[in-house]
């Protein structure tokens, strides 16, 4: 449990044997809080993961384009969207696992309906329901675990994201291998449903109590009151997931056509982006415990910034993988750092906060490569991807906008 276990055990031995009982108790119910958020960020990203896997097979079984298939996927970001900008208010108003847990439920249920499918107009619709069930159980999945670290008294955000990056492996690799085996998207997507489900059970089993927002024994806050400061963390989220928006979609284009690297050798630039960027998330936690957000962000920035834009001088394959190596390590905890702030700036809104960034962030992913891809037509592919690396250097630079206040410090200290 972090550094949250020595000073538990230190309290438990100097106690009183009623308080050492119920703050053994506590610590049971953070514990399994904990695991409980953990299981959604896991499948949320295993949703996703088995999804992305699938598309090819979509796309075949429905012979679509890349125009059509476009059109289809814009749908889902569309759905993304929304979901997210309408949940904020309702996290806020009735508690965020009184929000996440029906969602969770119906996050794996609602992947089947792409997979059946008879054409363009039916798929974008039940893509656009994916996407606003996956927008909303983003923004209330974040609530909560800005909720779990709160009471847990130290942060624990990245481990989160790790688990989701973890979730995300698990499920491109599930959707390769029933691809492999020549299964369809209608059995993979049932099979990964019913995963979904009984990780949502747990999770509902597990989750902290709605009384437990913002700190245990406290009543749900109701959505009232301005959302404050988050415009320019939603920026620096946006900035950062440019990043990794371009490493997804161009960094094996680059390898492949600018450095003429092999197709395989051109697939490891993004797999280094993915395990570094899951590595990094792992040990994010202790980074930020010891460093400050401040600081773990301007190394971050400086991290991708550098490894990334020393790779594009160099210009050879091996420098290329190690640079989006970097570019994914330095993206790893910049985000999780900025939710944090976000909703701790916002106690009582927290869910409006996150709507309002991630929404932010999610159009950076979403508008980022597309940027690139016309300044590379302009600058040559190189050139373009200088774009993440002078975004990266200017979220370095503003750290500071993620120092907490001294409320937010003093929330976060476990307890006497």
């Amino acid at each position: 449990m972090d550094g949250f276990a020595e000073i538990h055990q230190s309290m438990v031995f100097s106690a009183p044997p009623v308080m050492r009982q119920n703050r053994r108790v506590q610590a049971g119910v953070l514990v399994r809080a904990r695991v409980a958020t953990a299981l959604l960020f896991l499948l949320f990203g295993v949703t996703l993961g088995v999804w992305t896997a699938r598309i090819p097979a979509i796309k075949r079984d429905l012979s679509l384009d890349d125009g059509a298939l476009a059109v289809a996927l814009l749908a889902f970001a569309a759905g993304a969207i929304t979901g997210m900008q309408a949940t904020g208010r309702l996290v806020d108003r009735f508690g965020s696992r009184r929000v996440m847990l029906p969602v969770a439920f119906a996050e794996g249920l609602v992947l089947i309906p792409p997979a059946y499918a008879p054409g363009l107009v039916t798929l974008a619709a039940a893509l656009f329901v994916f996407g606003a069930v996956h927008g909303t159980l983003n923004i209330a999945m974040n609530a909560n675990a800005i909720d779990v670290q709160r009471a847990w008294g130290a942060p624990i955000m990245s481990s989160f994201h790790a688990v989701y990056s973890i979730g995300g492996f698990i499920g491109a690799s599930a959707g390769g291998l029933f691809a492999h085996a020549g299964v369809g998207p209608r059995t993979t997507f049932t099979a990964v449903a019913g995963v979904t489900v009984a990780l949502a059970a747990w999770s509902a089993w597990w989750a902290l109590p709605d009384a437990g927002r913002p700190s245990l024994g406290t009543a749900p806050a109701e959505a009232r009151g301005p959302v404050r400061g988050v415009l320019f963390l939603g920026v620096l989220v946006c900035c950062a997931l440019v990043g990794e928006g371009a490493a997804a979609d161009w960094s094996a284009v680059y390898l492949r056509d600018e450095l003429d690297s092999s197709a395989g050798f051109a697939a490891a630039a993004f797999a280094a982006f993915s395990v570094a960027m899951t590595i990094t998330r792992l040990v994010g936690d202790r980074l930020t415990t010891r460093f400050g957000p401040v600081v773990v962000v301007r190394a971050s920035g400086l991290l991708a910034a550098g490894g990334l834009g020393a790779a594009l001088l160099v210009g050879a394959p091996v420098a290329g993988v190690a640079g989006f190596a970097c570019l994914g390590a330095g993206m790893a905890l910049i985000a999780p750092q900025v939710y944090s702030a976000a909703g701790d700036r916002n106690p009582d809104a927290a869910g409006r906060a996150l709507a309002r960034v991630v929404g932010l962030g999610y159009l950076g992913f979403l508008l980022g490569p597309v940027l690139i891809g016309a300044a590379s037509t302009v600058v040559g592919l190189p050139g373009a991807l200088a774009i993440p690396v002078l975004l990266a250097l200017f979220v370095a630079a503003t750290a500071p906008a993620l120092r907490p206040a001294a409320a937010t410090v003093a929330a976060l200290r476990p307890p006497a």
